[in-house]
């Protein structure tokens, strides 16, 4: 018999932000490789551990990449498992921690809740958190569920039976809306592709998923206050963080459609409406979400490095998506155009930003190159064998670490060692390079000042 003492005493031992989150994904994974090695999991194919455990690190940290048959290798009760895991790598481990510790009456340390609140929102809403928090889960359990009822509007003729309908609508709203990418069809959306309907509701759920708690917060607010018939109150303005996630948002939609366009997709698009869709369906899907409504090994090269761009900016922070965020390039290109400039001073959207954010987010995008570089290395030698582009190497690894999903059809076709690295990528993917960095910032700082030197750089 569980003893609630020792819970609460287990749950207080990982009461530190980074551990938790650390040890909390790790248990989760664990549980779901377990649960989907089991026998009751499988479906007519054998099924081993280290595909088990790929698959639910791969659907715990929303990434979408398969060495199995989501829809053919696992039963109904293993794609059930695969849907939980999806949904709670989506709302992400302190989200669930942060309820647990309620439902048990416990509290959080102030470092562990300043992490949580940092989690959703990006401004000081002081009393009104809690509120806030049981509102987000609400809204997003209702975005899923709106979503889901679209998709049994447009399922309902492709498919045989009612409760097929239902399963297939339920499952790919969660995995759109967390960005996992995980279809229960093996051509993926490539089979739903001349369906609008499909293509557009999964592409609004991957946008609201993608855009970050805090951002979705505050459009609910802005929303709710417009509809108020008060004109006194005073209007609801979007933090700079709103302003630039959704600005970035928009521009890296559009432009990368455009750019897929201009390089070209594959030779079944036959007319400009075909393109335009698909194009605008693949640039939205690689920020994280990993659906794909093309043969991705198809496309040619000069596209798939836009989406490898695409993959590795990623998403928004507090979001279900993974990259190195929106913002963090919005700082990184302000910096860079302020250093071009001879400026000191960092300057987004008429704002001054703080040095040690600039200075964060350099060290951020730093470690994110490194890893994935090292990740390209280190495939290049365990998958010398396949004979591939170095191009689809690159692909596989970004793809893993944007916690995104595409795959040029590389995924099923790696080495074990191959499997165990891809497997460490998007578990680091999803933690986010902001954990690493934060885990390599020395907790004291010392007042040495050393003598000032110079380098000749360029």
């Amino acid at each position: 018999m569980i003893n609630i003492r020792q819970v609460k005493y287990f749950l207080r031992s990982f009461a530190s932000p980074e551990s938790m989150v650390v040890a909390g994904f790790a248990i989760v994974i664990g549980i779901g490789a377990v649960l989907l090695y089991a026998p009751w999991s499988r479906g007519a194919s054998h099924v081993s551990f280290i595909d088990a455990l790929f698959t639910s690190t791969s659907a715990v940290c929303v990434t979408g990449l398969t060495v199995l048959d989501t829809g053919k290798d696992f039963s109904f009760f293993g794609q059930v498992v695969i849907a939980l895991l999806i949904q709670t790598g989506g709302l992400g481990i302190m989200t669930f921690a942060a309820l647990t510790f309620q439902i048990l009456g416990l509290r959080f340390s102030l470092q562990s809740s300043a992490v949580l609140h940092d989690t959703f929102f990006q401004r000081d809403i002081g009393s009104r958190f809690q509120h806030a928090f049981w509102t987000i889960l609400a809204l997003t359990f209702a975005i899923e569920g709106l979503g889901m009822i679209f998709l049994i509007l447009f399922f309902a003729p492709r498919l045989d039976s009612f409760a097929d309908v239902v399963f297939y609508s339920f499952f790919h709203s969660v995995s759109a809306f967390c960005n996992a990418g995980f279809s229960l069809a093996s051509e993926n959306i490539v089979l739903w592709r001349d369906s609008e309907g499909i293509m557009i509701t999964i592409m609004l759920l991957i946008i609201a998923g993608g855009l970050g708690y805090s951002v979705f917060y505050e459009l609910f607010l802005r929303i709710a206050s417009k509809t108020r018939s008060n004109p006194t109150e005073s209007p609801i303005n979007f933090s700079l963080h709103s302003r630039v996630v959704l600005f970035v948002s928009a521009l890296l939609i559009v432009s990368g459609t455009a750019l897929i366009m201009l390089f070209g997709l594959t030779s079944d698009e036959k007319t400009l409406w075909e393109k335009l869709m698909n194009a605008l369906f693949q640039s939205v899907s690689a920020r994280t979400a990993g659906f794909n409504s093309v043969d991705i090994g198809r496309i040619p090269s000069a596209s798939l490095l836009i989406i490898i761009i695409l993959m590795f900016i990623g998403g928004s922070p507090g979001s279900c998506a993974g990259g190195v965020k929106t913002s963090s390039m919005a700082i990184y290109w302000a910096r860079l155009v302020s250093g071009l400039r001879g400026r000191k001073e960092v300057h987004l959207h008429d704002r001054r930003l703080p040095s040690e954010l600039v200075a964060r987010t350099d060290l951020l995008v730093t470690v994110a190159i490194i890893w994935n570089i090292l990740g390209v290395l280190a495939l290049l030698t365990t998958e010398s064998d396949l004979k591939v582009d170095s191009i689809a190497l690159v692909f596989e690894q970004v793809s893993a670490f944007g916690t995104v999903g595409l795959s040029t059809g590389l995924t099923s076709k790696l080495s074990t060692p191959g499997k165990l690295w891809i497997i460490l990528t998007m578990f680091i993917g999803r933690l986010g390079p902001l954990t690493l960095v934060m885990l390599m910032i020395p907790k004291s700082t010392s007042n040495v000042r050393y003598p000032k030197g110079t380098v000749m750089i360029g």
